[in-house]
């Protein structure tokens, strides 16, 4: 969630779109929400998310669009219990043996810079540090937050990045490597090497984005429950619209792609 935050301060906010496990995407109301902000759903079974993923990826493509894709390589949270897993088959198949991260699987990776190559600048390598402990999923529902979040952002070019899948998987599992001795000097240090100074959110910047989502939602409710019974059954069957289309991952066609067809 820390990401929302950063894009905030870098007025990128409506620019973010996540790659996420699918049954996220069941989730009332978020659920929703993600469906909307177009967030990619995975199964974690490439030969289900390849299709997926390329299709969702190619109408990403607009250069007057401005994208921030969010690609977690691990595929999962961090645990004790999945770092240990991850430590007995690095060590059976030859791979570094990281204790602060989880090996990154690189073929969605490497997918996304396939697809995406000829309208991204660059990949942002960004890690979090947390301090004491990182907080829980529920942690995050109810507010609870650390007293202490850094983020080390390092930026890399495209150019600098291989092309082949195979160099590329090869330059993601150090690119790891690296991050999980980033993490570690963290934890000694309490910070991360070069850290900038902290920049507070203004009220103004806060005010503008929070606003306009307030007063939006106070007038879908007023409408909702003092409006005609008309606009009721359509918001009644709105909901039910989102709904199924999020149970049942219904995707419309982008336009573009339609136009496409015809041409």
């Amino acid at each position: 969630m820390y990401l929302w935050d950063l894009a905030l301060r870098k007025g990128s906010l409506g620019c973010i779109k996540y790659i996420l496990k699918s049954t996220l995407m069941k989730l009332p109301v978020f659920g929703w929400g993600f469906h909307i902000l177009e967030f990619i759903p995975v199964q974690r079974k490439w030969e289900v998310d390849e299709s997926t993923m390329r299709q969702m990826l190619s109408t990403f493509k607009d250069p007057q669009d401005p994208l921030w894709l969010a690609l977690f390589p691990e595929g999962t949270d961090f645990t004790e219990q999945k770092c240990i897993r991850n430590k007995k088959y690095a060590a059976e198949n030859g791979l570094p043996i990281l204790k602060n991260v989880l090996l990154p699987k690189t073929k969605g990776f490497c997918a996304c810079l396939e697809e995406l190559r000829d309208c991204l600048d660059a990949v942002y390598d960004v890690t979090i540090g947390y301090k004491h402990r990182c907080p829980s999923f529920l942690d995050n529902v109810f507010g609870v937050d650390p007293s202490e979040v850094h983020i080390h952002v390092q930026r890399i070019p495209l150019d600098n990045i291989p092309t082949s899948e195979d160099k590329i998987s090869s330059w993601l599992m150090d690119t790891f490597r690296l991050k999980d001795e980033l993490l570690s000097n963290f934890y000694i240090q309490g910070h991360f090497p070069q850290e900038g100074t902290e920049m507070e959110l203004s009220t103004e910047k806060w005010l503008v984005n929070i606003v306009p989502v307030i007063a939006l939602i106070s007038i879908c409710i007023y409408l909702t429950f003092f409006s005609s019974v008309w606009f009721k059954i359509y918001v009644s069957l709105v909901c039910a619209y989102l709904a199924s289309a999020t149970y049942f991952n219904i995707r419309p066609v982008p336009i573009f792609c339609l136009v496409k067809a015809f041409l």
